[in-house]
């Protein structure tokens, strides 16, 4: 899957392209041996039903990865969501410690949260995701370290509820790493590119066995087959492509920090 992902990261396009041409070259190959077989009384209703199966089964194939994509796409989406919340909730807390050491850990997650929209946002470059990691796991040492002197200083709710809440914060950064390294298995990728050209050259050896060839059908079948093919890699793997989880949920939150926090006085 190595060159596959070389390709689609120079272009997705590109990578439609050759997976297009390799189809109809598969149909044209199976057409000429199809043509070849004819002479041979080969018995075109028994080549039919297999085609058939063939076609079902590659169905199947098309629709068990797409699942899996979308799952990984909901995943990447879902954990923007918790870990974005996560952040909000831990700033308010430690806006509410009252002391230095609770501004600090604030200060340090406006930081933090646009460290890690960064990081959704971010191309498939290992050193520039690896620098993000990095930067994350520092601000989240420098954040823990405050919290440490804030528990020892202030043992009480207010500091545990502010240690549950980074905790969880750091929590949903790693559930959200994790989701963003996992993508289409190279095994179940393979398959459904193997089964695709062998579907389509078997569908081609079919016409020939007729003598009948349907080229603007085989054309738009090809186009369709690329097109849902080129979706699910799209969706599976988060770095490339167009379709996005985007960071609409960490910029809202970055615009909340910009609030502050405003203690009213009290009512007379």
């Amino acid at each position: 899957m190595g060159l596959a992902l070389a390709i689609a990261e120079t272009s997705v396009f590109a990578f439609g392209l050759i997976l297009f041409i390799a189809q109809l070259a598969a149909h044209g190959i199976g057409f000429w041996l199809g043509r070849r077989g004819a002479t041979r009384q080969a018995n075109p209703e028994a080549v039919g039903v297999i085609v058939g199966g063939m076609l079902g089964l590659l169905a199947f194939v098309l629709a068990l990865t797409l699942s899996f994509a979308n799952s990984r796409f909901s995943e990447h989406r879902q954990g923007s969501v918790t870990e974005a919340n996560a952040i909000g909730t831990a700033w308010l807390r430690a806006k509410a410690v009252g002391n230095a050491r609770g501004d600090a850990i604030a200060s340090l997650l406006e930081d933090y949260v646009q460290v890690r929209a960064d990081f959704v946002r971010a191309n498939r470059d290992p050193a520039a995701i690896d620098a993000l990691n990095q930067r994350s796991n520092a601000i989240q040492s420098q954040m823990w370290g405050h919290l440490s002197a804030i528990v020892r200083e202030q043992p009480n709710p207010v500091s545990a509820a502010l240690m549950s809440a980074l905790n969880d914060t750091f929590d949903a950064g790693t559930s959200e790493r994790f989701a963003y390294y996992i993508t289409l298995p190279p095994q179940l990728f393979w398959l459904l590119i193997g089964m695709t050209l062998l579907s389509m050259g078997c569908l081609g050896y079919q016409f020939g066995l007729k003598k009948q060839a349907s080229i603007v059908l085989i054309v738009v079948l090809t186009a369709m087959w690329t097109w849902v093919i080129i979706e699910i890699l799209d969706l599976a793997s988060a770095r490339l492509g167009y379709i996005r989880t985007g960071t609409a949920v960490y910029d809202w939150t970055i615009q909340g920090f910009k609030g502050g926090v405003n203690i009213p006085p009290l009512p007379r």
